[in-house]
């Protein structure tokens, strides 16, 4: 055989080598297929701890041409508002994607709200105790004009917490290389105060609260697996 004919030979089977690669690396079982997915007005107690859904306050969170974005690429979505019995008051979003591809990674709050004309003026990360264990945090501050929102959020893929894009993306090459494409959560947690620390602290109590009232069944679904 000529040593073009070798080298014709051998390139045609590194790519079909590639080819055979690639399809078995390819994800082909979804997560929920095993999990099952996940029912966001279940999941998420009414009432709960010290907190109850304030009905009397309207929840307008996103424009509504974000709206519509975000319905495109979720398949479920929650708002609603809590308060306590002093008064506090919670502002409580979730989004759920059954399928947290690069299509559908979550929407993180540091893009989303500068969308619609705030400005991040703190970022920093955290921890909080809760019923399955150390939660990992990304804290906010958004400013608009004569608006302060404190925000504590998090993103949960499959039942890993990515506060990243690149933990986003090690946790989906997690779940690839094992054939999985995984679900994914964005629950968000905010209100409106200039006492930054003191709405931080109240951001904790409800978090702490809602994981003790979750399902044993989805609280690693909601709060990720435990942090080392």
């Amino acid at each position: 055989m000529s040593p073009v004919r070798r080298r014709a030979w051998l390139a045609a089977g590194l790519m079909a080598g590639a080819m055979v690669a690639t399809r078995c690396a390819r994800p082909t079982h979804r997560l929920t297929d095993h999990l099952g997915g996940l029912d966001l007005e279940r999941t998420f107690p009414a009432q709960f701890g010290e907190w109850q859904i304030d009905k009397r306050v309207p929840v307008q969170l996103v424009s509504p041409d974000l709206a519509q974005f975000i319905a495109r690429i979720y398949t479920a979505t929650l708002s609603r508002v809590y308060v306590d019995r002093r008064g506090d008051r919670i502002m409580l979003s979730v989004a759920y994607g059954g399928d947290q591809s690069d299509a559908t990674r979550a929407h993180r709050p540091e893009v989303c709200y500068p969308a619609q004309g705030f400005e991040i003026t703190s970022d920093s990360v955290g921890r909080i105790d809760t019923a399955a264990g150390v939660l990992r945090v990304r804290r906010l501050v958004a400013r608009a004009a004569g608006r302060t929102e404190p925000i504590t959020y998090w993103v949960v893929v499959g039942t890993r917490t990515a506060l990243s894009g690149t933990e986003q993306k090690l946790a989906q090459l997690h779940y690839g290389l094992r054939g999985q494409i995984p679900d994914g959560l964005l629950v968000r947690v905010s209100s409106l105060s200039i006492d930054i620390p003191g709405a931080h602290r109240v951001h904790e109590r409800f978090i702490n609260q809602l994981s003790h009232a979750l399902a044993p069944e989805v609280q690693a679904r909601v709060m990720g697996e435990p942090a080392a």
